[in-house]
């Protein structure tokens, strides 16, 4: 027995197929207007450039660029990513919608949302660090910086991981 031959997979692709009749996913895969997949992707493509882009301040401050500047100065990055993470979540749920039975099922697309969550996971840490009221007077430990590059290489390989989708998965 194979596991698509599994129950589970069968309800797995039932909840799938009746996520891409939804009227909005349909309406986001098929509808010629301009404020459909092109709005949502600029969208999750805008989300994803404020929530990287954030996280990747505060990593290359706490791998020692820009030492001069005081790291509580950096507390603003949290609700810059929150802000994007929200924008990626909605608009990330309404692409996956619009192609659910592809995306549901394809290995590349499940390997990307996992590095998003590693990716996402790294950021907690790093916040309770940054959060302290005593950060200032804080040594950047080997254990921040490792979170730090492993933060980056994680938003690095999901960006990559969702970008080679559209040539690894069809449909």
């Amino acid at each position: 027995m194979t596991y698509t031959e599994t129950p589970f997979f069968g309800y797995a692709m039932g909840l799938l197929v009746w996520l891409e009749s939804i009227p909005l996913s349909v309406w986001v895969h098929e509808s010629p207007s301009v404020w459909a997949q092109p709005t949502v992707l600029t969208l999750h493509t805008m989300g994803m450039a404020v929530l990287v882009g954030a996280a990747w301040v505060l990593d290359l401050r706490l791998l020692g660029i820009s030492r001069t500047i005081p790291l509580s100065d950096f507390r603003w990055v949290f609700p810059a990513v929150a802000l994007g993470l929200i924008v990626n979540l909605i608009t990330g749920v309404l692409l996956f919608m619009a192609r659910a039975t592809t995306w549901g099922t394809a290995i590349p697309f499940l390997i990307k949302i996992l590095l998003v969550v590693a990716s996402a996971a790294t950021l907690l840490p790093l916040r309770r660090f940054l959060l302290r009221s005593d950060v200032d007077q804080q040594e950047i430990t080997g254990n921040v910086r490792l979170l730090a590059i492993a933060s980056i290489v994680a938003w690095t390989a999901a960006i990559t991981a969702g970008r080679l989708l559209a040539y690894t998965v069809t449909g």
